[in-house]
């Protein structure tokens, strides 16, 4: 159990009861960036600050690239990666995880818009390890057992 994770809980609520709210209003099918927009006017308008398509620079052996990647939305601390599709898969997660190693940032969120239910997923960074985790409602990390037959 890592309470490391446990203060960002409110506002992870708070980002999932607006997505929440949108995908009532829109349903679901439409394109990414329509959820992305709705989304950080709907945190606005209960005054969540925001930030949508913030980019994060990349860096090769201390170098800094010109090319950077654009986070969807960023609340304080937190990484929202939205996506509108029919399921998440493993490289939609690969991809919240580059994220938040690049950025530092200790929690990430993977919500997707594309399904009949909204989908979503917590996920929290800890940089000692280098290590991405899967939270649980309560913030805790949900324990994984690796089955190495399936490799799942």
């Amino acid at each position: 159990m890592h309470s490391r994770f446990n203060p960002y809980k409110d506002k992870v609520y708070t980002i999932i009861g607006a997505a929440m709210r949108v995908h009532s209003a829109l349903n679901w099918g439409l394109l990414e960036a329509v959820y992305s927009e709705s989304l950080s006017l709907e945190l606005t308008d209960q005054g969540v600050a925001n930030e949508t398509e913030k980019p994060i620079p990349c860096y090769y052996k201390h170098h800094q690239l010109k090319k950077q990647y654009k986070v969807d939305l960023v609340v304080d601390n937190i990484i929202v990666e939205m996506k509108s599709v029919s399921e998440i898969i493993p490289a939609h997660r690969a991809q919240l995880f580059n994220y938040l190693r690049l950025t530092k940032k200790p929690i990430g969120l993977l919500i997707n818009f594309g399904a009949s239910k909204l989908q979503g997923e917590r996920y929290g960074y800890i940089p000692e390890t280098n290590e991405c985790f899967l939270l649980d409602r309560d913030m805790n990390i949900v324990p994984h057992e690796v089955d190495w037959q399936t490799d799942e």
